[in-house]
């Protein structure tokens, strides 16, 4: 996006301040349209034309959901790991959970841009001058306009949200600064966290009853937002809200700005999490009006008869790949463009499926996921490995030999550790692993598939020395199985908009919201069953009571909260929510403290490729709940405080 010298002057009321140079570049586009501002800001809404380009300008500050270098949800959480060569000019983020973010040129940096961050602020501007302008535009019917409208406001208060996420209380911008402001006036302090919230989730509701319920042309118009999506990210964000991170944290007593303003409540409010439940119970009900559903894979054309096993491996696989799905509540077009999720797919896919696709380079593999998230997910009996009455925890790194009953899983005749044998369904739709079956690709008969091998000597083992799983994992979930990888150098890719919200997340939400104000109930326990149904699990009930060593765990309010949070992140895995979920559960300092490690993958047998081997010991402080604001920032506005423990 270009921005002239006329726009330029048209500063933001909080942006002033923030950054000195005020060009600004943007490859992202909406619905493959690149915006064009024109010359002069008059012009912009002179007619119906140029005010839409001048909408989708607003679109085009979308953050980008699928980048693995500027979301920092993908790179700065602990669900892969990469090599150390890779960290600082493909993946800024993983300094952040490696304990090396900074005040001089903060990694992610979404408050000034830089360092692989946007600056939202300017975006949010550009909402700003749209919604001061729109009524000027001649030939404009009131209801497009209204439309229009409702949009921009849940943009700009989308874009405030994400700024909240990262650095808490920030600077409201309600309205652009005049460029006769004084130099006082741009002097702008932080506003207190609750007011943030309050102030995003009122602009959401202003334009609520204006935005569609249904997309009148999909064809043109998927990705534009609707009512189902701003109700269910107002839901995210009122659960956001009343979770520990920002509702009742003591840790944040004396957080005040420079005349004593304090900027963080730190007083429970259970009426926070009663908000949230009636949100998110709004937000379902409008989904399901709208036709939403959890996903299940229908092929058009059933060449091959599919096992069950493969069946529910393709459920849980398509429900984030495929396009346009009916789980899919917001899906962000801007990321089919450029990388996106084609980048991601190149990451994520093994190099080496098959002795003929060893040298082709567009399959890079370097999403690794370490051993703790392969813990993570469930035995086949839907509880953690290491309850589960049935599944010997202390025996998960001794070898066994797959048989006939693990075809579907795990290559018949293929030795691998027993942490890969007896785990659910998500196991293997999600993670491939030496031995792993890795189904699609051109091989569509689940009796004739692809399978890794991963150690040294094998195809997909360290044969190129920037593409390979250090872990000796891969993230299959990601990755579409349809892609086509071709020697010499060839890897067709289906690209797919990347799920910001998806029916899923919206049940696992709306169960904890209800935990967390009502405790643990028949309704909680019934959007948690409707996710581990379509998971091949039956319910929480009949699992804990069964096969866990905790049977009664889910009984209680914080047992019920485990088993939710734990299924959030084996549901939504990889999908850039971890990231945040630790963050606002305010469980940074347990989980992000913790050695990294994988398999012994630099060994051809067995005995010895399935020996755990540390990689790195990650840090996480109590100040990493925060972005820091870059020193030049505090210099330019002395009306900021820098964020707690910066």
């Amino acid at each position: 996006m270009k921005t002239n010298k006329k726009f330029a002057m048209m500063m933001p009321m909080k942006a002033f301040f923030i950054a000195t140079i005020i060009s600004v570049s943007s490859c992202n586009s909406y619905l493959d349209i690149v915006p064009d501002n024109v010359a002069v800001l008059e012009h912009a809404f002179n007619m119906r034309s140029t005010a839409e380009r001048y909408l989708f300008t607003c679109y085009s500050w979308m953050p980008p959901h699928a980048s693995l270098t500027s979301n920092p949800a993908f790179m700065g959480s602990d669900e892969f790991w990469i090599r150390e060569q890779f960290v600082d000019f493909s993946a800024p983020a993983s300094n952040i959970v490696r304990g090396n973010q900074n005040i001089v040129n903060p990694f992610n940096n979404s408050w000034d841009g830089g360092n692989g961050g946007t600056n939202l602020f300017m975006g949010i501007r550009d909402c700003n001058i749209f919604l001061e302008n729109i009524d000027r535009v001649p030939d404009l019917g009131e209801d497009e306009r209204n439309r229009w409208i409702a949009e921009v406001k849940f943009l700009k208060a989308y874009y405030h949200f994400w700024l909240v996420r990262m650095y808490g209380p920030i600077p409201l911008m309600r309205e652009n600064i005049p460029v006769s402001a004084t130099v006082d006036e741009v002097q702008i302090p932080r506003d207190p966290v609750d007011e943030c919230f309050d102030y995003i989730i009122g602009l959401i509701d202003e334009g609520m009853e204006s935005l569609p319920a249904l997309l009148d042309s999909e064809i043109t118009e998927l990705g534009r937002i609707t009512q189902p999506i701003a109700k269910s990210i107002k839901a995210y964000i009122l659960v956001t809200a009343a979770s520990p991170l920002f509702n009742g944290n003591s840790s944040y007593q004396g957080y005040t700005n420079h005349d004593g303003t304090a900027l963080f409540n730190t007083t429970y409010d259970a009426d926070k999490w009663r908000k949230a439940v009636t949100a998110c119970q709004e937000a379902v009900e409008q989904c399901h009006a709208a036709g939403r559903e959890l996903y299940r894979f229908n092929p058009g054309i059933v060449v091959f008869p599919l096992s069950p096993e493969i069946q529910i491996q393709m459920d849980l696989r398509n429900a984030v790949v495929e396009r346009w799905n009916r789980e899919i509540i917001w899906g962000d077009p801007n990321s089919m463009a450029g990388g996106g999720t084609s980048g991601i797919q190149s990451q994520a896919m093994v190099r080496g499926l098959t002795a003929a696709t060893v040298e082709v380079v567009s399959t890079r593999g370097n999403l690794a996921p370490p051993l703790h998230i392969v813990e993570m997910f469930y035995s086949e009996n839907g509880v953690p490995i290491t309850e589960d009455k049935t599944w010997t925890y202390s025996d998960r790194f001794q070898l066994e030999t797959a048989t006939a009953i693990d075809k579907y899983h795990i290559k018949e005749g293929y030795t691998t550790a027993k942490i890969n044998y007896r785990r659910e369904h998500r196991y293997y739709a999600y993670l491939g692993f030496d031995g792993g079956i890795w189904y699609g690709h051109g091989l569509f008969d689940d009796n004739n598939t692809n399978y890794l091998q991963a150690k040294v000597g094998q195809f997909a083992s360290m044969v190129s020395s920037n593409s390979y799983s250090n872990t000796g994992y891969w993230t299959k979930k990601l990755v579409h199985y349809q892609n086509i990888i071709e020697a010499p150098n060839r890897y067709t890719v289906e690209a797919y908009p990347w799920p910001v919200m998806r029916l899923a997340d919206l049940y696992l939400l709306y169960a904890e919201a209800l935990n967390e104000a009502q405790g643990p109930s028949s309704d909680a326990l019934n959007w948690i069953n409707l996710v581990r149904e379509r998971a091949g699990l039956e319910s929480v009930e009949n699992s804990w009571s069964q096969y866990s060593t905790q049977p009664s765990k889910y009984t209680s309010q914080e047992g019920l909260r485990d088993i939710i949070r734990r299924e959030r992140m084996i549901e939504l895995a990889f999908e850039g929510k971890r990231f945040w979920d630790i963050r606002r559960w305010k469980i940074g300092e347990t989980v992000l403290n913790r050695t990294i490690s994988g398999w012994d993958i630099a060994q051809k047998e067995a005995e010895n490729y399935y020996r755990q081997r540390a990689l790195y010991q990650t840090t996480f402080r109590f100040r990493d709940y925060f972005w820091p604001l870059q020193e030049q920032t505090l210099l330019v506005n002395r009306a900021l405080v820098q964020s707690p423990g910066w």
